[in-house]
Protein backbone atom coordinates (compact mmCIF):
# COMPACT_ATOMS: atom_id res chain seq x y z
CA UNK A 1 0.00 0.00 0.00
CA UNK A 2 2.84 2.40 0.78
CA UNK A 3 4.45 1.78 -2.61
CA UNK A 4 1.11 2.44 -4.30
CA UNK A 5 0.65 5.70 -2.40
CA UNK A 6 4.10 6.96 -3.36
CA UNK A 7 3.61 6.01 -6.99
CA UNK A 8 0.25 7.76 -7.09
CA UNK A 9 1.77 10.92 -5.65
CA UNK A 10 4.67 10.90 -8.08
CA UNK A 11 2.34 10.97 -11.08
CA UNK A 12 -0.18 13.38 -9.57
CA UNK A 13 -1.19 16.96 -10.29
CA UNK A 14 1.03 19.76 -9.04
CA UNK A 15 -0.15 20.49 -5.51
CA UNK A 16 1.77 23.76 -5.50
CA UNK A 17 -0.78 25.18 -7.94
CA UNK A 18 -3.29 27.37 -6.11
CA UNK A 19 -6.27 25.87 -7.91
CA UNK A 20 -5.33 22.29 -6.90
CA UNK A 21 -6.21 21.43 -3.30
CA UNK A 22 -4.33 18.40 -2.00
CA UNK A 23 -4.85 16.47 1.23
CA UNK A 24 -2.92 13.52 2.60
CA UNK A 25 -2.86 11.08 5.49
CA UNK A 26 0.14 9.57 7.26
CA UNK A 27 -0.89 6.62 9.42
CA UNK A 28 0.81 5.09 12.39
CA UNK A 29 2.18 1.57 12.07
CA UNK A 30 -1.32 0.03 12.28
CA UNK A 31 -1.99 1.04 8.66
CA UNK A 32 -5.29 1.92 7.00
CA UNK A 33 -6.90 -1.42 7.80
CA UNK A 34 -6.76 -0.88 11.57
CA UNK A 35 -10.58 -0.83 11.92
CA UNK A 36 -10.10 2.48 13.73
CA UNK A 37 -8.87 6.02 13.30
CA UNK A 38 -6.56 5.36 10.35
CA UNK A 39 -9.23 3.59 8.35
CA UNK A 40 -11.93 6.10 9.27
CA UNK A 41 -9.69 9.05 8.35
CA UNK A 42 -8.82 7.53 4.98
CA UNK A 43 -12.49 6.89 4.24
CA UNK A 44 -13.14 10.54 5.15
CA UNK A 45 -10.49 11.73 2.69
CA UNK A 46 -11.86 9.55 -0.09
CA UNK A 47 -15.37 10.85 0.57
CA UNK A 48 -13.99 14.40 0.55
CA UNK A 49 -12.59 13.86 -2.93
CA UNK A 50 -15.91 12.43 -4.12
CA UNK A 51 -17.66 15.51 -2.67
CA UNK A 52 -15.20 17.94 -4.28
CA UNK A 53 -13.73 19.03 -0.96
CA UNK A 54 -10.30 18.00 -2.25
CA UNK A 55 -8.88 17.61 -5.73
CA UNK A 56 -6.39 14.96 -4.69
CA UNK A 57 -6.04 12.69 -1.67
CA UNK A 58 -3.19 10.31 -0.87
CA UNK A 59 -1.96 8.16 1.98
CA UNK A 60 1.28 6.71 3.27
CA UNK A 61 1.04 3.81 5.69
CA UNK A 62 3.98 3.97 8.09
CA UNK A 63 5.83 0.69 8.52
CA UNK A 64 8.24 1.89 11.21
CA UNK A 65 7.85 4.71 13.73
CA UNK A 66 11.27 5.99 12.65
CA UNK A 67 9.71 6.88 9.29
CA UNK A 68 7.09 9.30 10.63
CA UNK A 69 9.01 12.50 9.92
CA UNK A 70 10.13 11.28 6.51
CA UNK A 71 6.60 10.27 5.50
CA UNK A 72 5.12 13.61 6.57
CA UNK A 73 7.90 15.48 4.79
CA UNK A 74 7.15 13.60 1.57
CA UNK A 75 3.79 15.36 1.31
CA UNK A 76 4.97 18.71 2.70
CA UNK A 77 7.80 18.85 0.14
CA UNK A 78 5.25 18.36 -2.64
CA UNK A 79 3.02 21.23 -1.57
CA UNK A 80 0.10 19.38 -0.02
CA UNK A 81 -2.30 21.89 1.52
CA UNK A 82 -3.24 19.80 4.56
CA UNK A 83 -1.59 16.72 6.00
CA UNK A 84 -3.41 14.56 8.54
CA UNK A 85 -1.45 12.35 10.90
CA UNK A 86 -3.25 9.63 12.83
CA UNK A 87 -2.52 8.57 16.38
CA UNK A 88 -0.75 9.85 19.46
CA UNK A 89 2.50 8.22 18.34
CA UNK A 90 2.87 10.87 15.61
CA UNK A 91 2.36 13.84 17.94
CA UNK A 92 6.02 14.91 18.17
CA UNK A 93 6.65 14.39 14.46
CA UNK A 94 3.56 16.41 13.57
CA UNK A 95 4.56 19.33 15.77
CA UNK A 96 8.08 19.31 14.39
CA UNK A 97 6.75 19.15 10.81
CA UNK A 98 4.57 22.21 11.41
CA UNK A 99 7.74 24.17 12.17
CA UNK A 100 9.65 22.75 9.21
CA UNK A 101 6.88 23.32 6.62
CA UNK A 102 4.93 26.51 7.49
CA UNK A 103 3.14 26.55 4.11
CA UNK A 104 1.24 23.34 4.85
CA UNK A 105 -1.45 22.80 7.49
CA UNK A 106 -1.02 19.82 9.79
CA UNK A 107 -3.93 18.12 11.55
CA UNK A 108 -3.13 15.63 14.29
CA UNK A 109 -5.85 13.07 14.98
CA UNK A 110 -5.92 11.94 18.61
CA UNK A 111 -3.16 14.45 19.32
CA UNK A 112 -3.48 17.08 22.05
CA UNK A 113 -0.51 19.38 21.49
CA UNK A 114 1.09 21.14 24.43
CA UNK A 115 2.14 23.96 22.07
CA UNK A 116 0.20 25.82 19.38
CA UNK A 117 1.20 26.78 15.86
CA UNK A 118 -0.71 28.84 13.27
CA UNK A 119 -0.63 25.87 10.87
CA UNK A 120 -1.44 23.18 13.44
CA UNK A 121 -4.86 21.66 14.21
CA UNK A 122 -5.49 19.31 17.12
CA UNK A 123 -8.37 16.87 16.64
CA UNK A 124 -9.14 14.83 19.72
CA UNK A 125 -12.00 12.63 20.82
CA UNK A 126 -13.41 12.62 24.36
CA UNK A 127 -12.05 9.43 25.92
CA UNK A 128 -14.12 9.94 29.05
CA UNK A 129 -17.31 9.86 26.97
CA UNK A 130 -16.24 6.60 25.32
CA UNK A 131 -15.68 5.00 28.71
CA UNK A 132 -18.87 6.51 30.11
CA UNK A 133 -20.98 5.03 27.30
CA UNK A 134 -19.28 1.68 27.84
CA UNK A 135 -20.05 1.84 31.56
CA UNK A 136 -23.73 2.53 30.95
CA UNK A 137 -23.77 -0.32 28.42
CA UNK A 138 -22.12 -2.68 30.91
CA UNK A 139 -24.90 -2.08 33.43
CA UNK A 140 -27.40 -2.86 30.69
CA UNK A 141 -25.63 -6.13 29.82
CA UNK A 142 -24.63 -7.64 33.18
CA UNK A 143 -26.46 -10.53 34.77
CA UNK A 144 -24.18 -10.95 37.80
CA UNK A 145 -24.06 -7.26 38.78
CA UNK A 146 -20.26 -7.24 38.50
CA UNK A 147 -18.43 -5.49 35.63
CA UNK A 148 -14.84 -4.39 35.06
CA UNK A 149 -12.54 -2.16 33.02
CA UNK A 150 -9.02 -3.38 32.23
CA UNK A 151 -6.70 -0.61 31.08
CA UNK A 152 -3.16 0.45 30.38
CA UNK A 153 -1.40 2.61 32.98
CA UNK A 154 -3.29 5.52 34.53
CA UNK A 155 -0.11 7.53 34.01
CA UNK A 156 -1.32 8.09 30.45
CA UNK A 157 -4.14 10.59 30.74
CA UNK A 158 -6.10 9.19 27.79
CA UNK A 159 -6.22 5.82 29.56
CA UNK A 160 -7.19 7.33 32.89
CA UNK A 161 -9.98 9.36 31.29
CA UNK A 162 -11.28 6.36 29.38
CA UNK A 163 -11.44 4.07 32.37
CA UNK A 164 -12.58 6.58 34.97
CA UNK A 165 -15.26 7.45 32.42
CA UNK A 166 -16.31 3.80 32.59
CA UNK A 167 -16.58 4.00 36.37
CA UNK A 168 -18.64 7.19 36.08
CA UNK A 169 -20.92 5.59 33.48
CA UNK A 170 -21.66 2.65 35.76
CA UNK A 171 -22.48 5.04 38.62
CA UNK A 172 -24.75 7.10 36.34
CA UNK A 173 -26.62 4.00 35.15
CA UNK A 174 -26.96 2.72 38.72
CA UNK A 175 -28.53 5.98 39.84
CA UNK A 176 -30.83 6.17 36.82
CA UNK A 177 -31.99 2.55 37.08
CA UNK A 178 -31.79 2.13 40.84
CA UNK A 179 -29.38 -0.75 40.41
CA UNK A 180 -26.29 -1.70 42.37
CA UNK A 181 -23.81 -2.92 39.78
CA UNK A 182 -20.22 -3.07 41.07
CA UNK A 183 -17.48 -1.71 38.80
CA UNK A 184 -13.83 -2.71 39.13
CA UNK A 185 -11.23 -0.61 37.27
CA UNK A 186 -7.80 -2.22 36.95
CA UNK A 187 -4.77 -0.43 35.48
CA UNK A 188 -1.48 -1.99 34.41
CA UNK A 189 0.62 -0.08 36.92
CA UNK A 190 4.34 -0.65 37.52
CA UNK A 191 4.58 -2.90 34.47
CA UNK A 192 7.44 -3.24 32.02
CA UNK A 193 7.70 0.01 30.03
CA UNK A 194 8.78 -1.95 26.97
CA UNK A 195 5.39 -3.69 27.01
CA UNK A 196 3.41 -0.45 27.08
CA UNK A 197 0.23 -1.03 25.02
CA UNK A 198 1.58 -4.48 24.13
CA UNK A 199 1.17 -6.55 27.32
CA UNK A 200 -1.46 -8.91 25.97
CA UNK A 201 -0.60 -11.59 28.54
CA UNK A 202 -1.27 -9.21 31.45
CA UNK A 203 -4.60 -8.16 29.92
CA UNK A 204 -5.63 -11.78 29.40
CA UNK A 205 -4.61 -12.95 32.88
CA UNK A 206 -6.26 -9.97 34.58
CA UNK A 207 -9.52 -10.56 32.75
CA UNK A 208 -9.35 -14.28 33.50
CA UNK A 209 -9.00 -13.59 37.23
CA UNK A 210 -11.92 -11.14 37.25
CA UNK A 211 -14.17 -13.49 35.29
CA UNK A 212 -13.45 -16.30 37.75
CA UNK A 213 -14.61 -13.92 40.50
CA UNK A 214 -17.97 -13.32 38.82
CA UNK A 215 -17.41 -10.41 36.43
CA UNK A 216 -19.54 -10.98 33.33
CA UNK A 217 -18.84 -7.78 31.34
CA UNK A 218 -15.28 -6.73 30.45
CA UNK A 219 -14.42 -3.31 29.02
CA UNK A 220 -10.81 -2.96 27.87
CA UNK A 221 -8.60 -0.17 26.50
CA UNK A 222 -4.92 0.17 25.72
CA UNK A 223 -3.85 -1.37 22.42
CA UNK A 224 -2.64 -4.97 22.65
CA UNK A 225 -2.91 -4.87 26.44
CA UNK A 226 -6.64 -4.25 26.19
CA UNK A 227 -7.03 -6.76 23.37
CA UNK A 228 -5.65 -9.47 25.64
CA UNK A 229 -8.54 -8.83 28.03
CA UNK A 230 -11.07 -8.91 25.18
CA UNK A 231 -9.68 -12.25 24.01
CA UNK A 232 -10.10 -13.68 27.51
CA UNK A 233 -13.70 -12.48 27.59
CA UNK A 234 -14.33 -14.31 24.33
CA UNK A 235 -12.58 -17.48 25.51
CA UNK A 236 -14.69 -17.56 28.67
CA UNK A 237 -17.95 -16.49 27.02
CA UNK A 238 -18.66 -13.20 28.81
CA UNK A 239 -19.68 -9.88 27.25
CA UNK A 240 -16.86 -7.63 26.05
CA UNK A 241 -16.80 -3.91 25.21
CA UNK A 242 -13.92 -2.41 23.24
CA UNK A 243 -12.32 0.99 22.67
CA UNK A 244 -9.98 2.72 20.19
CA UNK A 245 -11.21 0.75 17.16
CA UNK A 246 -13.87 -1.72 16.07
CA UNK A 247 -12.38 -4.48 18.18
CA UNK A 248 -14.82 -7.14 17.04
CA UNK A 249 -13.64 -6.68 13.46
CA UNK A 250 -9.99 -6.26 14.46
CA UNK A 251 -9.91 -9.43 16.58
CA UNK A 252 -12.17 -11.51 14.30
CA UNK A 253 -12.50 -15.04 15.73
CA UNK A 254 -10.59 -13.99 18.86
CA UNK A 255 -13.17 -11.33 19.67
CA UNK A 256 -16.49 -13.10 19.29
CA UNK A 257 -17.74 -11.75 22.64
CA UNK A 258 -17.18 -8.10 21.67
CA UNK A 259 -20.69 -6.67 21.45
CA UNK A 260 -19.75 -3.00 20.95
CA UNK A 261 -16.74 -0.73 20.56
CA UNK A 262 -16.41 3.01 21.15
CA UNK A 263 -13.97 5.25 19.24
CA UNK A 264 -13.67 8.60 17.48
CA UNK A 265 -15.59 9.39 14.31
CA UNK A 266 -12.59 10.62 12.34
CA UNK A 267 -14.15 10.78 8.87
CA UNK A 268 -16.46 13.65 9.83
CA UNK A 269 -13.68 15.64 11.50
CA UNK A 270 -11.42 15.17 8.49
CA UNK A 271 -14.04 16.65 6.17
CA UNK A 272 -14.87 19.52 8.52
CA UNK A 273 -11.19 20.39 8.78
CA UNK A 274 -10.93 20.40 4.98
CA UNK A 275 -13.88 22.77 4.70
CA UNK A 276 -12.37 25.15 7.22
CA UNK A 277 -8.90 25.15 5.69
CA UNK A 278 -10.28 25.74 2.20
CA UNK A 279 -12.31 28.64 3.58
CA UNK A 280 -9.21 30.12 5.21
CA UNK A 281 -10.41 29.52 8.74
CA UNK A 282 -10.39 26.77 11.31
CA UNK A 283 -10.13 26.07 14.99
CA UNK A 284 -6.74 25.07 16.30
CA UNK A 285 -8.49 22.66 18.68
CA UNK A 286 -11.37 20.42 17.63
CA UNK A 287 -13.17 17.81 19.72
CA UNK A 288 -14.84 15.14 17.62
CA UNK A 289 -17.81 12.86 18.03
CA UNK A 290 -17.73 9.38 19.53
CA UNK A 291 -19.19 6.55 17.49
CA UNK A 292 -20.01 2.96 18.37
CA UNK A 293 -20.25 -0.24 16.40
CA UNK A 294 -22.52 -3.10 17.37
CA UNK A 295 -21.90 -6.64 16.32
CA UNK A 296 -24.36 -9.47 15.87
CA UNK A 297 -27.16 -10.84 18.01
CA UNK A 298 -25.32 -10.49 21.34
CA UNK A 299 -25.86 -6.74 21.31
CA UNK A 300 -29.39 -5.81 22.43
CA UNK A 301 -30.71 -4.03 19.35
CA UNK A 302 -33.26 -1.98 21.29
CA UNK A 303 -30.31 -0.39 23.11
CA UNK A 304 -28.79 1.02 19.92
CA UNK A 305 -31.10 4.02 19.72
CA UNK A 306 -30.74 4.80 23.42
CA UNK A 307 -26.96 4.57 23.16
CA UNK A 308 -26.88 6.93 20.18
CA UNK A 309 -28.99 9.40 22.18
CA UNK A 310 -26.67 9.07 25.18
CA UNK A 311 -23.63 9.88 23.04
CA UNK A 312 -25.43 12.89 21.55
CA UNK A 313 -26.28 14.17 25.03
CA UNK A 314 -22.69 13.72 26.15
CA UNK A 315 -21.38 15.59 23.11
CA UNK A 316 -23.84 18.42 23.68
CA UNK A 317 -22.75 18.72 27.30
CA UNK A 318 -26.17 17.86 28.67
CA UNK A 319 -24.61 14.94 30.52
CA UNK A 320 -21.25 15.42 32.22
CA UNK A 321 -18.88 12.58 33.04
CA UNK A 322 -17.10 14.47 35.82
CA UNK A 323 -13.72 13.17 34.64
CA UNK A 324 -11.13 15.94 34.49
CA UNK A 325 -8.27 16.44 32.05
CA UNK A 326 -4.93 16.35 33.87
CA UNK A 327 -2.52 17.02 30.99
Amino acid sequence: MTAWALAACASSSDCFREEVFCAALVTDTQGVEDHGINQDAWVGLQQAKDNDLADQVDVIESVDSRDYLKNIAYFADRGYDIIFTAGIALEDATLQSADLAPDSVFAGLNQAFAESRPNLISITFPEDQMGFAAGVSAVRLTNTGSVAAICETSGIDAMRRTCEGFRAGVQYANEAGQTNVKASVIYRENGDREKLFMDEAWGYETANDLIRRGVDVIFAAGGGTGQGALKAASDFGVYALGAERDQGAALADSGLSVVASFYGQARLEVQEALRDVRAGKGDEIRVGLVQFTSLGPLFPQEWSGELALLLAELHAGNIQTGVEISR
